[in-house]
């Protein structure tokens, strides 16, 4: 082993100077002074450097055994037996019965908007979410030009009515007259004629009256049904073209419940049945509604068929966008089967045409999440599903951040909301 060229002391030994020390995760290693021989062995170089590596080695895996990931957070449900009782409960969105595109028949400028009070207290102009009732108006068109062609015409069919009595009088003048051989055929026509004419120009005039009284109250844009305010299009002053949208409002006098059903519970519902209809916000009342729609095709996406029911709304309790639920009688004798939540399926790791869960177990002392593959599932019931293998009832299932876990990956088990 050929040694550098470094200087050599007193006693005619190498001296290798100390070199700046070694630090590798946390661990500091200073190099030491040596002084070597001049036949200094090789194997002991070998077994130094041996030495430190090792002690490198060392330090980095403790590092990394320091590193682990934070267990993900989940939300957890047990698996339930359930019963259906004769009846499957769906969860439903509370719809307006339709949309109403309100515009000016008579066009001019806008010079009053319909107020509200405010939660400050002050009046404001009525804008989106407001409730109006049927026959408010709610803006108002310039009536002036409006009247003023009103009264030209009250005129004019004044004037026709005052012609059309002294023809009215010239023709009975006229029968007499012919009556008694004191006037000519050609004279009595005449009269006859003049009396036509003038029969007619005040049926015009009555008309155009009309017509103009028409657009006189067409200026007054009023709500045709109880309604809530979905957009508002105009302002004060701005000048409204005949035909103009200037309110959009939705007709909630009626209110339609929209769910949707697999093909299987079909069967059970016919159009004018009868349904029950609950919700949180009002609880403890029930409302009774009509099945007035079931659709032809299912959804391409989800495979359900969308189910409407329309009920009564007169005292405006149940708000467009409500979550409700529906009853639906099946007639079915109760039969006890495992349900989880839909959030709890995800599709399977192995089979594209298959569904997988994940439960929650305990390995080590920790929470981990364990993959059940290629599960069987059955019918859907309200937000449930029916799984006839793969977990058992009692087994907790990971219902929020199923997506997101992996096999033996740990978990952390949130606890559920009070409610």
């Amino acid at each position: 082993m050929k040694l550098p060229n470094y200087p050599s002391g007193q006693s005619g030994r190498l001296i290798i100077p100390p070199g700046p020390p070694l630090e590798k995760g946390g661990v500091h290693l200073p190099v030491p002074k040596l002084r070597l021989g001049t036949r200094l062995s090789s194997k002991l170089c070998i077994g130094v450097l041996g030495l430190f590596l090792l002690v490198l080695c060392l330090s980095g895996c403790g590092s990394k055994a320091r590193e682990e990931k934070a267990p993900l957070p989940v939300g957890v449900k047990a698996a339930e037996a359930y019963r259906g009782g004769g009846e499957t409960r769906y969860s439903a969105n509370i719809q307006p019965y339709s949309h109403v595109e309100l515009a000016f028949k008579s066009g001019g400028y806008v010079v009053q908007i319909f107020q509200v009070r405010g939660v400050d207290g002050k009046m404001r102009n009525v804008q989106e979410g407001d409730y109006v009732k049927r026959g408010t108006v709610l803006a108002q068109v310039r009536e002036s030009d409006y009247q003023a062609k009103v009264n030209q015409a009250a005129s004019q069919l004044a004037a026709a009515r005052a012609s059309l009595e002294h023809a009215d009088l010239d023709l009975r003048r006229a029968k007499n007259l012919y009556a008694a051989n004191s006037l000519t055929k050609s004279d009595y026509d005449k009269a006859q004629a003049r009396y036509g004419e003038a029969l007619g120009s005040a049926g015009a005039a009555a008309a155009q009256t009309r017509e103009a009284r028409i657009a006189l109250e067409d200026t007054s844009l009023k709500a045709p049904v109880a309604s809530l305010v979905l957009k508002r299009k105009v302002e004060v002053g701005d000048l409204a073209n005949q035909g103009a949208v200037g309110f959009r409002l939705a007709n909630t006098e009626e209110v339609k419940v929209v769910f949707g059903v697999s093909d299987l519970m079909l069967q059970h519902l016919k159009l004018g049945e009868r349904l029950t209809v609950t919700t949180e916000a009002i609880r403890n009342k029930e409302f009774q509604g009509l099945v007035t729609a079931i659709s032809p095709s299912a959804d391409p996406k989800s495979r359900v068929f969308d189910v409407e029911i329309t009920i009564p709304n007169p005292q405006q309790e149940l708000k467009v966008g409500m979550i409700a639920s529906v009853a639906v009688t099946t007639g079915r004798a109760p039969l006890a089967v495992t349900v989880v939540p839909l959030t709890a399926i995800v599709r399977s790791q192995t089979n594209p045409e298959g569904y997988a869960l994940f439960v929650v177990a305990e390995k080590g002392g920790r929470q981990i999440a364990r993959l059940r593959d290629n599960i069987a599932l059955g019918e859907v019931y309200g937000n449930v599903i029916t799984v006839t293998k793969g977990v058992k009832v009692g087994e907790p299932v990971i219902v929020t951040g199923a997506t997101l876990v992996t096999d033996g990956q740990p978990v952390r088990v949130i606890p559920p909301p009070e409610r």
